[in-house]
């Protein structure tokens, strides 16, 4: 237990906690069973270490552990609780829980066994909280975290502190919130770099390897944690990497199942779900018609790559201004609002407000009619009317 202890202690001194203040402020720490998930890379176990360096414990009450740290002795999580609590411990962290294989029915045992035990854990993007009959989602509050908006990027590099704005705010008012940023910082200017760089936290370490950290985090994704959570045989692994491939060179893809299917060698069905998968790993976002049915089985409308800094790693021949605006704009406003594809324009979201995305010279003949549609404008710093600029959908969280 000293040698865990030990290890935490040199997590919490070389972490830098500058960033991702919102997340923190958004959980509820004091329940019993919490879950935190997220695509690798975007800050999970800094936000763990953050919660337990500022809950400013000087005794052994508190307890993190990674599934691969190897100074851990214990041949169960369920020992280590038994353990922990012997000795007095009150809350318990657990990071990377996706690669412990009986990792739910555990944490159900630890739950139902040490009702004071405080129990919080993280796990990949990918991560089933119903696996094998065993139901957490009765017991544990899930966050998701997402990558950084462009408003955190913005934060990060300036120092600045900048609100967050609803959707209905930015629509309506969407001409003075752009001038009272203007008047702290021009995000206009920043707004190039976070494309290529600005989603993952981990651009703070160095923006010349951010482009080799991202593809080993895709190659984690897809070698990794997929196969630990889905029982997936490695040579289907590499058809799946061979359609994401395919994918990003012919984004934003239109899907022709059959024709995927056979250049990847699997089964329709089988091809649909993986296609789930890697929009699950946050690695693609698949849209479908505004009104259709969706499920594992229908197939996606568009298959976009899940963020501008994918595309530049991914298909950096296919990084069109068109690609990287949309890719943006379903990023950032898919964490809180549905997207769906519009018949007439480019998006409808939450039912309602039409989009169509294009540059400042964009026209209104789409919207036509519209009372809810907008244009989206990508160089354009303030707007006029319903024409918005792009990054200010950036603000959302």
């Amino acid at each position: 237990m000293n040698a865990l202890y030990n290890y935490q202690n040199q997590l919490i001194a070389s972490t830098d906690f500058s960033f991702r203040r919102s997340i923190l402020d958004t959980i509820e720490w004091n329940e019993r069973l919490i879950g935190l998930t997220g695509a690798k890379g975007v800050g999970k176990t800094t936000c763990l270490l953050q919660h337990l360096s500022e809950s400013k414990r000087s005794d052994k009450s508190c307890l993190y552990l990674s599934i691969d740290d190897l100074s851990n002795p214990y041949p169960s999580i369920l020992s280590l609780a038994k353990e922990f609590i012997r000795q007095g411990g009150e809350t318990l962290i657990i990071d990377e829980i996706h690669k412990y294989s009986n990792w739910a029915a555990e944490i159900k045992n630890i739950y139902d066994l040490f009702p004071k035990l405080q129990v919080i854990f993280s796990g990949s993007s990918v991560l089933k909280i119903m696996d094998k009959g065993v139901d957490l989602s009765r017991r544990a509050v899930i966050y998701h975290m997402h990558g950084l908006s462009f408003r955190e990027y913005i934060e990060i590099v300036s120092g600045k502190k900048l609100p967050v704005f609803s959707l209905s705010e930015i629509l309506t008012e969407h001409i003075s919130i752009a001038r009272s940023i203007l008047m702290e910082i021009r995000p206009y200017n920043l707004f190039p770099e976070y494309l290529k760089h600005g989603y993952y936290p981990y651009f703070l370490q160095s923006r010349t390897t951010y482009p080799l950290k991202l593809q080993a985090a895709i190659n984690y994704i897809l070698e990794q944690e997929i196969p630990s959570v889905f029982n997936i045989d490695f040579r289907n692994i590499q058809k799946m990497r061979r359609a994401l491939q395919y994918i990003a060179a012919n984004v934003p893809y239109q899907p022709n199942i059959t024709k995927l299917a056979e250049a990847v060698e699997l089964n329709r069905n089988t091809l649909l779900q993986y296609l789930g998968l890697l929009e699950q790993a946050e690695i693609t976002i698949s849209l479908n018609a505004s009104g259709s049915f969706y499920g594992k089985l229908t197939k996606p409308g568009k298959i976009l790559l899940n963020h501008p800094n994918i595309i530049y790693v991914l298909s950096a021949n296919s990084a069109d201004r068109g690609n990287l605006r949309e890719c943006f704009f379903v990023n950032q406003l898919k964490v809180l609002h549905r997207v769906e594809l519009a018949v007439k324009g480019d998006f409808i979201v939450d039912e309602q407000y039409l989009f169509e995305i294009g540059g400042k010279g964009k026209t209104r003949r789409q919207i036509a009619g519209k009372p809810d549609g907008f244009i989206i404008a990508d160089d354009l710093e303030v707007g006029i009317q319903n024409k918005i600029p792009l990054w200010l959908f950036g603000f959302l969280y």
